[in-house]
């Protein structure tokens, strides 16, 4: 207490000085229109400013919760199109769905490690087998296919990505039926193959290459990425075509996965043999 009340005796003529000028203003403000108009604008700025400041602030600290909404909605939004194209009695609108009528279960999930240079890639995410997670769901971004979960544990799972020398699958031209095996040669991470089209089908450099029907996996017309180049296999009399991925492999982080409910029943009966072989 002491040391404010020395503190106001060092300085009591500036102080009486600022305590003056402060009045004066004040009498100046309210005593004329212009000097109030200017002083509450201002005062309107300088607060503005700092609420701006402010919700900027708040906004940053809210990114992860709001991207996490944004990755839920767009989880129920894939789960609705993908269901919708397989079932028509899926109504797109729907907000719940009767179960007897959902084919594909989507889950959404994030990349904690992502490899894209080596000769077999694969991708480590956050869910597991207490999320639901099993071997062979197909895994996708919102850009096009990403890979096949190939283990599992509790809480999370590896993903084998199309950028390894054992994927392998089905895919096709856009708007035809002519399906193809999309493989990877090891050469550019940005860049698949797809093989096995034959020499009579006409390609052209910027179609667009989609998931295909034969597949168990994933569902049919997912995009993959456009037709970039090709060369002629002529012994096989086939194309191998280069296609440009629409993901950009080294920077993924938000992924969904896939499950095709009616798979295991799909795989049983193409196992069995027809009757009388």
């Amino acid at each position: 207490m002491q040391q404010i009340i020395n503190f106001i005796f060092r300085n009591k003529n500036l102080l009486l000085y600022l305590f003056l000028l402060f009045i004066s203003i004040a009498l100046t403000i309210r005593s004329h229109s212009y000097h109030q108009s200017k002083f509450f604008n201002s005062a309107n700025s300088i607060s503005g400013g700092v609420y701006n400041a402010s919700n900027n602030v708040t906004t940053y600290f809210n990114l992860e919760k709001e991207n996490q909404k944004l990755v839920q909605e767009n989880m129920r939004l894939r789960s609705i199109l993908f269901n919708k194209e397989y079932n028509q009695e899926v109504q797109i609108d729907s907000t719940k769905f009767d179960s007897t009528l959902i084919t594909y279960k989507i889950i959404a999930a994030r990349i904690i490690k992502n490899s894209y240079s080596n000769l077999d890639n694969y991708i480590t995410i956050n869910k597991g087998s207490k999320d639901g997670v099993i071997q062979d769901m197909g895994v996708i971004t919102p850009d096009g296919i990403l890979g096949i979960v190939e283990n599992t544990s509790q809480n999370f799972s590896q993903v084998q990505s199309i950028l390894n020398r054992k994927s392998n699958l089905n895919a096709k031209i856009k708007n035809t039926d002519n399906f193809g095996s999309l493989v990877w040669n090891t050469k550019d991470y940005n860049t698949v193959q797809l093989i096995d089209i034959p020499r009579r089908i006409p390609v052209k450099v910027g179609d667009t290459i989609l998931t295909g029907a034969a597949s168990s996996i994933f569902p049919e017309n997912i995009p993959i990425g456009t037709i970039k180049g090709w060369n002629l296999d002529v012994s096989k009399s086939s194309y191998s075509i280069d296609i440009a991925l629409f993901n950009d492999m080294s920077n993924i982080k938000n992924v969904y996965l896939v499950h095709n409910k009616d798979r295991a029943e799909i795989e049983l009966l193409e196992s069995q043999k027809p009757n009388g072989q």
